[in-house]
């Protein structure tokens, strides 16, 4: 055997021994046996640089340095999950899947983890990269950092197909956990919060190698891709096990409904027993196919749901309420509590929501209160203990005037929440308008973060986000902790952000209502800034999915002299204030007007191209046929009740060849 099969035969025996323990759990030799193994093959490897492989399994221990971690787009959106917390909620869900699906429906159950999201991408059978769920379009280059977790597998085994996604979760087991603090209070350092923090926090360590000495794990559970060859989510699981990756193998296929609650009640008591930490049930359809029909809302996919477990609640003394200004100059109660422990962090601020809830609650200072935490990241206040209220305990009255700038607060008809209108001297608007701007969903300016913007507003560098354009290094360096080369950054990452597309540049302004998908609906619509602030009510109202209120909010905001300055400056320092070429090209009017449904499985085109596509033409892609749908799209498979329904309703019934050719 020469020195290249050697070290070949040695990578496959150790990738398999590697699989045997840290996924199976099943370990066929002891670890010294592994060390030395492994030993052997660094050794074969340092006298034959030649045969070096990046996914070697001596390439675990990490070492890679990665200053920066490069953004990238996911081939395929990595989507939220829609909540539920009782057996209406998930009844209720049920019901609407059976209007949209033919036949039975069944569901697989996982559960849910409560750990860092990851998305891994394998091409020819090979992890190309690993990426961080970040907001669900784009995420951070992880690769060297999840490289070295063991259960990871670098090289698959089996019939993966040529190119896929599969996404999952990076948790710290509760031993590995328990063990990490206990060195952490030896060193006289503050010990690690939670497990989840700290597994979120390993994936951005700039040193692999420090990733690669805690015991991380990656649980795998779901699969995206083209041309995949599967049917069911339960199949999907049973083959990514197959090719090597970590699948829990709790899941479990349900014929109904009753069956997953069956699911939840076990799991809500045994989920004490797991390694890991589990906050919930994820149930989705199985049938990839009704998966398919389903689709997604803005969101989340109609497909899927996740059952929380009750949330854990604790009692504390509410010491102070306290008001917060956010950037469209909404109020927030928040309650400044005695820290206590809840959901593995400590708690010291909950949202009191508003006047009505305190009101209701008769909540105030110096009461014992019940502090919950569930499916929201921010604790909340549930109620009072009344039994331990003091006696000379006095009614919470509701401030009326601004605690930032002393302006009355004025209260809308039909609205819960109290509101500062001093929008342009208020400094918590100012400030939060900017990073709302900066944000990564909208203009993603690298090299400045929300505290940088609380500075410059402070030292009178900037007043509005259009002052951002103006900055040069020279105002920067005075700054406290602002170097020669985070300025210089600072200034590169604004003039990048001239090319942000145009629906993101919207989205970025701040237009009360207008979030990221109202935004793309009016780009793709109106296709450039001017058009849109020359709409009246009528013509932003017969947009797709634009409704009165938020119509109300862009005529106002445009109505605002200041804010069609802060416009015209913008477009002045060359932002995308219209669609680029490319997308008007692309764009047409073929389908205006048209409600398209699209049903079955396609050949040359996967539905979401195809959904784009209609959308692309001026069309709107429904779920539900009625007497307004213009077109049913049909595929394979399509179920025989949307064609039954079709017919009835003297709906046109194309195939995917034809439609494609109409729009051609």
């Amino acid at each position: 055997m020469n020195s290249s099969q050697q070290i070949e035969a040695l990578r496959k025996e150790l990738r398999e021994h590697n699989h045997m323990y840290y996924v199976l759990d099943q370990p066929s030799i002891t670890d010294y046996e592994f060390d030395q193994k492994l030993k052997e093959l660094e050794a074969l490897e340092e006298r034959h640089p030649e045969f070096f492989d990046p996914n070697s399994p001596t390439q675990r221990v990490g070492g890679a340095i990665t200053k920066n971690f490069e953004t990238v787009k996911h081939d395929y959106r990595m989507y939220s999950l829609d909540n539920s917390y009782s057996k209406e909620d998930l009844q209720d869900w049920e019901k609407r899947i059976k209007k949209n699906i033919d036949g039975d429906v069944e569901y697989t159950c996982e559960l849910k983890y409560d750990g860092a999201s990851i998305s891994l991408t394998y091409e020819n059978g090979t992890l190309l990269r690993a990426v961080t769920r970040g907001d669900g379009f784009q995420g951070d280059d992880v690769t060297n950092n999840v490289k070295t977790i063991p259960s990871v597998p670098l090289i698959l085994q089996g019939d993966y197909p040529d190119r896929f996604d599969i996404r999952g979760e990076i948790v710290l087991p509760l031993q590995g956990f328990v063990a990490m603090n206990k060195v952490r209070l030896e060193a006289g350092e503050e010990p690690y919060a939670n497990p989840r923090n700290t597994a979120s926090g390993s994936l951005k360590l700039q040193d692999s190698a420090e990733v690669a000495k805690r015991p991380l794990v990656c649980l795998l559970y779901n699969i995206t891709g083209n041309q995949l060859n599967l049917n069911s989510q339960f199949e999907a699981l049973e083959k990514a096990r197959s090719w090597g990756f970590n699948v829990p193998d709790v899941a479990q296929k349900c014929a109904n409904i009753d069956e997953v609650l069956a699911f939840v009640a076990y799991w809500d008591i045994h989920r004490h027993d797991l390694p890991y930490e589990t906050d919930g049930v994820v149930i989705k359809v199985n049938s990839l196919r009704q998966q398919e029909e389903l689709g997604f809302t803005a969101k989340a996919p109609r497909w899927a749901m996740a059952y929380k477990f009750k949330a854990e609640q604790e009692e504390t003394l509410l010491e102070k309420i306290t008001y917060q200004v956010g950037r469209t100059g909404a109020i927030t109660p928040v309650a400044n509590l005695s820290p206590v422990q809840l959901a593995g962090t400590t708690v010291k601020r909950a949202s009191l929501h508003n006047a009505d809830q305190i009101e209701k609650l008769d909540i105030r200072e110096d009461d014992t209160v019940f502090v919950e935490k569930g499916g929201e990241i921010i604790p909340k206040v549930i109620g009072v203990n009344f039994e331990k209220r003091p006696q000379d305990s006095i009614p919470t009255q509701y401030i009326e005037e601004c605690p930032e700038c002393s302006t009355t607060l004025i209260r809308k008809e039909g609205e819960a929440q109290h509101y500062c209108p001093n929008a342009e001297g208020c400094p918590p608007q100012i400030i939060g308008r900017i990073q709302h701007f900066i944000s990564r969903k909208a203009m993603d300016i690298e090299g400045l973060g929300g505290e940088t913007v609380a500075l410059l507003v402070k030292e009178g560098l900037i007043e509005d986000y259009a002052d951002l354009y103006e900055l040069r290094v020279d105002d920067l360096l005075p700054l406290e902790r602002m170097a020669q080369k985070s300025a210089e950054n600072l200034v590169e990452g604004v003039e990048a952000s001239k090319q942000i597309p145009f629906e993101r540049v919207l989205f970025a302004l701040g237009i009360r209502y207008v979030g990221e998908t109202v935004a793309k609906k009016l780009a793709k619509h109106f296709k450039n800034m001017d058009a849109i602030a020359e709409a009246d009510f009528d013509m932003l109202v017969s947009v797709d999915e634009i409704g009165d209120k938020i119509a109300e909010s862009v005529l106002d905001f445009f109505r605002q002299e200041k804010n069609q300055e802060l416009v015209q400056r913008l477009k002045a320092k060359g932002l995308q204030l219209s669609l680029s070429e490319e997308e008007l090209e692309n764009q047409s009017d073929t389908l205006a007007g048209m409600s398209i449904v699209i049903s079955g499985v396609f050949e040359t085109i996967s539905r979401n191209d195809l959904k784009k596509l209609i959308e692309q033409h001026g069309g709107k892609v429904s779920s539900s046929i009625s007497s307004k749908t213009a077109y049913l799209v049909a595929g394979n498979n399509m179920g025989p009740s949307k064609r039954t329904k079709a017919e009835s309703n003297g709906v046109k019934i194309i195939s995917e060849k034809s439609f494609l050719f109409m729009l051609e």
